[in-house]
């Protein structure tokens, strides 16, 4: 059975359209058809060429073996600054550097991020540079966060063409478990909308006053319980609704407590 056969292709479809691989300044045209390739495999259409240093040609036609199509409607730039005006998430893939401070991420990471930001209508960015020098100081600061393919540290070249189809997987991945299609269950009763701060804080305030009084603790601190359960909600990512049930079970706990403790 395929992976991808509880999935739903038009809203896959519809968040790859939203992500755009812009390729800045290529120098050899075999690598451009070769990134229209990875593009293909993992279901995106959208390559971009920045200023590259010669147009696609038959080496590319050829290394994009069948994703010529994805070449052919490739829109050009002459600066990365016009290549991603529209977009609100840029993203560069670069090796680790200290020249420009940017926020880090995994692929993985990062395709979460650019999917996310498509399933929200935004128009996405990720950006590759150039075969030798990677992106410029000035290019990366048009980037939002950077991000850094965790190769062997004793080999760690890769070319542009294993670059792009590693982070094409990722968000491969990303678009597919952002289009699952929901279940009946999940279909008859949507989600609400995420816990804000102030019903998380307010839903640990009252799990911390219940502890208490069922007398959970046995006299040892509070603190350690308390971080532990945090981290655990917190991960677990919260809706309204679960808050209010959540809230809801810990009321009557405390009730119990109350009637336990010959309280009225």
């Amino acid at each position: 059975m395929s992976s991808e056969s509880n999935h739903d292709p038009i809203a896959a479809a519809a968040l790859a359209a939203r992500i755009r691989i812009v390729l800045v300044g290529t120098q050899h045209p075999g690598n451009m058809g070769s990134a229209a390739r990875a593009l293909k495999t993992m279901g995106l259409s959208r390559l971009v060429l920045v200023a590259p240093e010669k147009a696609p040609n038959a080496e590319s036609d050829a290394l994009a073996a069948g994703a010529d199509d994805v070449l052919a409607q490739a829109a050009t730039f002459d600066t990365l600054a016009d290549a991603v005006a529209d977009c609100r998430l840029v993203l560069g893939c670069t090796a680790r550097s200290r020249r420009v401070q940017l926020e880090e991420l995994l692929p993985r990471d990062a395709a979460a991020r650019a999917v996310g930001e498509a399933a929200g209508g935004a128009e996405v960015a990720l950006v590759f540079g150039r075969e030798r020098t990677g992106l410029s100081n000035d290019e990366l600061q048009l980037c939002h966060a950077a991000v850094h393919i965790p190769a062997n540290p004793d080999y760690s070249s890769l070319n542009l063409a294993a670059a792009v189809q590693v982070l094409s997987y990722e968000v491969r991945l990303a678009v597919l478990e952002a289009g699952r299609e929901a279940n009946p269950a999940e279909a008859a009763e949507p989600r609400d909308p995420p816990a804000s701060h102030a019903q998380m804080e307010g839903f640990f305030a009252q799990l911390a006053e219940t502890l208490d009084a069922i007398d959970f603790h046995k006299g040892r601190t509070p603190d350690s319980a308390m971080r532990k359960l945090r981290r655990l909600y917190l991960r677990a990512g919260l809706d309204e609704r679960e808050v209010r049930i959540l809230r809801g079970i810990l009321a009557d706990a405390q009730r119990m407590a109350m009637l336990a403790g010959g309280k009225r």
